[in-house]
């Protein structure tokens, strides 16, 4: 009897289990399709709020130093609703303090809700060695953006400047330079920042030759003498800062030139005397050309030979003098005029000298030939009335002979 109670009490139990465990695996269910509801739902309202509502953060962050003076610098780019103002907040921690727990108490803000996209962290008191964490985030009245955090040190990211000032002396033949060390912004040498890792990179070149050929010396002194220069030679120096280090310079300073003393070198003396002497010849040679062509313009336009006197009567008179016509063609008006010098004059009187005395020669031996007494008178009919329309013919245009040449003129 006890046997066959047995198996009914085990097949209750395990009915009563069953169920359990399917009430479980319901309940089991009910939770994972409500989880799965609320993932879906928050992510629909993260996207949302990103579309609506979040703030942009700003951009391109970057921190612009030299020496110890450190400005903050950043873009923001975006639009924002018309009534809104959007301002900008930077701050800044040592980067030891940022490992801490809690350590959001130690951010120290620089500027707050500032318009500008810049903020000036040189009064901030960042130490040149230290290593900081810097941020800056947008603000509205309603909301902020998430922060943009850059790493700063300025030992190795702030720029170095070059010498405050630089003098340039000549003493005898070599060079005097006196640099100053750049300075921070509290005035206080870069030298003690840096702590005597600054040098100075010194180029100097005549000033005839350009930087290009520059030399380089590179020293810690802040008094440098430049020797084995040339004398009396304008030579120019610009000097840099160098950090050994961090293996970073400065630009350069300010070009200065000055020119050395003493004695000027022989072959410069005889170098400048040849060219003056050149410069003297030549002076001559123009002197010369010029009196030259000076000549030859006044006897083209103003001849030494002029007109005879009535020919520049009629050409010059406004009376009513006739004047001479334009002619019709030049074998109309023109005829040559044969000029003789008194040498030919002479020749023609002793010519019928002669023949005088050969016609009473003839007359007085009483030859019986009659051709040989025609051609005697004849020829020397000739000869007297050549000579007289010559001596007519000087006479009518009085002109006056200088060389005894031939010369025809038309009138």
């Amino acid at each position: 009897m006890t046997k066959a109670l047995l198996p009914v009490v085990d097949s209750s139990s395990s009915g009563r289990r069953l169920r359990a465990n399917t009430e479980q695996l319901q309940q089991q269910n009910a939770n994972m399709k409500a989880l799965r509801c609320f993932c879906v739902c928050s992510l629909l309202l993260l996207k949302v709020s990103a579309g609506f509502g979040d703030l942009r953060r700003p951009e391109n962050v970057s921190m612009d130093s030299l020496n110890t003076r450190y400005v903050l610098r950043w873009d923001w780019p975006h639009e924002t609703a018309a009534n809104q103002t959007v301002t900008f907040t930077a701050q800044y921690i040592r980067e030891f303090r940022s490992r801490k727990a809690n350590y959001e108490k130690y951010w120290t803000s620089v500027c707050v809700n500032v318009l500008e996209h810049r903020c000036d962290f040189t009064g901030a008191e960042l130490h040149y060695n230290g290593l900081f964490l810097l941020r800056v985030r947008a603000n509205t009245s309603q909301q902020s953006s998430g922060w943009v955090q850059i790493r700063f040190c300025p030992d190795e990211h702030a720029a170095l400047g070059p010498p405050s000032s630089l003098k340039l002396s000549s003493v005898k033949e070599d060079l005097e330079i006196i640099i100053t060390d750049p300075l921070s912004s509290t005035n206080q040498s870069m030298k003690t920042l840096l702590d005597k890792r600054l040098s100075y990179l010194i180029q100097y070149w005549r000033r005839s030759e350009g930087p290009q050929k520059a030399k380089v010396l590179e020293t810690k002194n802040n008094l440098v003498m430049l020797t084995e220069l040339d004398r009396q030679t304008w030579y120019c120096v610009r000097v840099q800062s160098h950090d050994v280090f961090h293996n970073k310079s400065s630009v350069f300073s300010d070009t200065h030139c000055t020119r050395t003393e003493g004695q000027m070198p022989y072959w410069q003396i005889f170098l400048y005397v040849l060219i003056s002497l050149l410069l003297c010849l030549l002076l001559v040679l123009l002197y010369f050309c010029f009196n030259k062509m000076l000549s030859l313009l006044k006897n083209t336009f103003c001849p030494a030979v002029h007109l005879p006197d009535h020919i520049q009567e009629l050409w010059l008179s406004e009376s009513e003098t006739p004047q001479l016509l334009a002619p019709e063609s030049p074998e109309s008006v023109c005829e040559p005029l044969v000029m003789v010098s008194a040498e030919l004059d002479a020749v023609a009187v002793d010519e019928h000298s002669n023949a005088g005395e050969q016609d009473s020669s003839t007359h007085s031996r009483h030859s019986s030939g009659d051709s040989g007494v025609y051609s005697t008178e004849e020829d020397s009919s000739h000869r007297s009335t050549t000579h007289a329309d010559l001596q007519m013919s000087s006479r009518k245009h009085g002109v006056e002979l200088r060389d005894g040449t031939l010369r025809e003129l038309c009138a």
